[in-house]
Parts: structure tokens; sequence; C-alpha cells
């Protein structure tokens, strides 16, 4: 699997549009970066703290009963709900914080929309000693109370970002502005694969660990690779880490699932692939929602984590090239699924991965008797119990 170009782009998304304060830091977080990745003993310590801290290989899981009465095909979940603090994001999170440390970054900002990557970047936090600040949209706040407390338990300072729609947009729009007063001793932890360069790239790297497992996983316990790889997208972090592991096996469908809100037909949805058109968000070129004038347009989904005009670089990429397929789950598929699937299943997902499991019942009932579908379970449910 390929990275970007030496400017950042794939193929005609990411770079950097950043005010020129930025500029100084990212040039310092790509030279780290670049140097820890080609460090053996930074990828040592990173898998010793997966395996010991988050709890990593995440198993696969076939589901028995969920969707079987529509078919026969194997339904196989990554379960990332499994990881300390129940979700994908602590992944990326121990990465950055890792690279942090090696810089000499005391303070580590984030932005969080569901509140699962500001919870993971308060572990690290605890964990190795570094401040934690935490920027999230007063709506977000209102809806993802408990992952709220648990920051603050974990140390962490939770700033509410009451400016525009409230959500996700907002309180990244607050982190970059924070970010830009204080990069001498502040890392900022990305929590998806957007952003300027070379965050997309760096957070995909750090989240290959799930398809790389999964490839792994899927081959000892089937011999065969699965037919489709199915993921919800909101920025994207948990669909490439996913794809990551099957992006050069050319016969597996990637299938990404955006949120269709109340219908890509009229404005309350965060579908900026399948709705969106070409523009620059939060740093980099990509697809995301807007007026014909260029504004950024206000989203809506059930889900916090999905709630966000854009999407990553790389996203956009497979969808030009056609790599990757990009369909929409509405809100009412999604709550649906999330009841079905812990009735099923014993297993509450998180309203992101419902929207990713929604779809693969109905993908299941369209695959033959050689189909296999493995289904990123990105988190668990427990934040949206009583929000469905």
């Amino acid at each position: 699997m390929s990275g970007p170009d030496s400017r950042g782009y794939f193929g005609d998304f990411g770079g950097r549009f950043v005010p020129e304060v930025l500029i100084a830091a990212l040039d310092e977080l790509e030279q780290a970066m670049t140097a820890a990745f080609a460090d053996p003993a930074f990828w040592a310590e990173y898998h010793a703290v997966l395996r010991d801290f988050v709890g990593r290989p995440s198993p696969i899981y076939r589901c028995e009963r969920y969707a079987a009465e529509v078919s026969p095909v194997p339904l196989v979940m990554k379960r990332e709900d499994t990881n300390h603090t129940g979700a994908h994001k602590i992944n990326n999170t121990v990465g950055q914080a890792l690279l942090a440390r090696r810089m000499g970054k005391r303070r580590l900002l984030a932005e969080t929309g569901a509140g699962q990557h500001g919870v993971a970047t308060a572990t690290v936090g605890a964990k190795f000693g570094l401040t934690v600040d935490v920027y999230m949209g007063a709506r977000d706040i209102e809806r993802q109370a408990l992952n709220v407390e648990v920051m603050r338990l974990f140390g962490a300072q939770v700033h509410a970002v009451t400016s525009g729609t409230q959500t996700l947009k907002d309180a990244t729009n607050e982190a970059f502005r924070v970010w830009a007063g204080r990069v001498e001793d502040t890392f900022y932890v990305i929590g998806s694969v957007v952003g300027a360069h070379p965050y997309p790239f760096m957070v995909r790297e750090l989240q290959k660990v799930i398809g790389v497992e999964a490839r792994r996983q899927t081959l000892e316990r089937y011999g065969r690779l699965p037919s489709d790889v199915i993921a919800c997208v909101g920025g994207g972090s948990n669909a490439m880490g996913i794809f990551s592991g099957f992006v050069d096996d050319r016969e597996v469908k990637l299938w990404g699932v955006e949120a269709g809100g109340k219908g890509v037909d009229g404005d309350e949805h965060a579908a900026s692939l399948r709705a969106g058109s070409i523009g620059v968000l939060h740093g980099s070129r990509s697809y995301l929602l807007q007026s014909p004038e260029g504004q950024v347009r206000e989203t809506h989904s059930i889900s916090a984590g999905l709630d966000y005009p854009g999407v990553g670089p790389e996203h956009a990429f497979f969808r030009e090239s056609g790599r990757a397929r990009y369909v929409d789950i509405t809100d009412a598929q999604a709550v649906e699924a999330f009841h079905g699937f812990a009735r099923c299943e014993g297993i509450l997902p998180a309203l992101e991965s419902a929207h990713a499991i929604a779809f693969a019942r109905e993908l299941a009932a369209q695959r033959g008797a050689d189909g296999l579908i493995l289904v990123n379970l990105s988190g668990r449910g427990d934040k949206d119990i009583g929000r469905c």
C-alpha cells in the first residue's frame, strides 16, 4: 500500500492548506514521524503497548444469528470494541503519544465528536504523564456525557465549543486555533485520517494494525480472504485501518458506509462522498458538504462520531479510483441494526459501527455461497444507550 506523494497528496487529494504559523509545526512533525517510522524501536514499543495495555490483537467473531435469516454467508466482525477504552481510537493515540514524547512535547491537544478519541487521548495522557486538553462541541458534550466524565476522571480538561453547530467540525476548528498558539510545547493528536499532511498518512499507518490482523485472522480461520470488507466512514480512520490490510487484494471489495441521516436527498445527513463536492476543509483537499458558494454546510447524524462535513483525502482518492465504494445508511436503519445486533449477538455496537452492520445485512442478502463479509466493529455502544 503506497503513501502520499512528496506534497502530501493521494492523487488529487490531500496537501497542506493551513496558516503560515503551522507550516513549521507540520514540518517538525513530518520529520519526527519519518524518523520514528524508520526506527524498529518505535514500532517495538508501539506494539508492546498495544499488546499489554490495549489488549491486541482484537479477535474476529462470526455472527451466528444476525442476518442468518436473509443469507447463510459468513458475517464476521473485527472486534475493535474489545480494545481498552472500547474503540479503535486507542491504536492511533498510543502511536501519537509515543511520537509526542520523542519530540519532547508535554501537552496533548485533541478534538472529539463521539468522545471515543477524547477518551483515548486522555487515557494515553494518564499512562505517559502528559497534560491533555480536549475540545468538544457543546451538543456532543450533552449527548456523550459518559465519555466526558471518563475523560475528566483520567485528568483531561474538556473544553466546550459553543460556536457554529457545536459539533465535531467546530471542535476541530477550535483545536487548530489553540494549537497555532502553543506549537512549541503542544502535540495535536488528530483523531482521524483528516487534516493537513502528514496527519492522514500518519493516522492510517497507526490504524493499519486492524487490517493486518484481520487479514491474517481471516486466512487462519477460513483459509481465504473475505469477499467484502465494510466499515463506517466519518473522517475515515477505522475504515482506512481495516482497508489497509486488503487494498492490494484486488478481488476483495471495499465498502465505506457514511451517515445518511434523514436521507441524502435532503440536507440532514453527513455523507460527504455520496453527496458532497471537492473543496478544502481543516487543512486538506477532499470531498466535503458545502454550499454552491463554498460555505461548509451543517450536517446531521444520530451518531456523533460520523457527524462531520468532510472525509479523509485517501478515501476521496479511493472513491475516484474506484478501489472502494461508498454507500449511506440512514439514522433509522442504524438504530434498527443497533437493537437487532444487540438482541441477536449479545454485543452492543456503537451507533457508528451500526451503520456498517446495517449495510452488511443488506449486502449479505446479495452474496452467493462463496461470500465472506468482514465488518469492522469499530467501537462499543455503551455511550449511545438512551439515544436510540
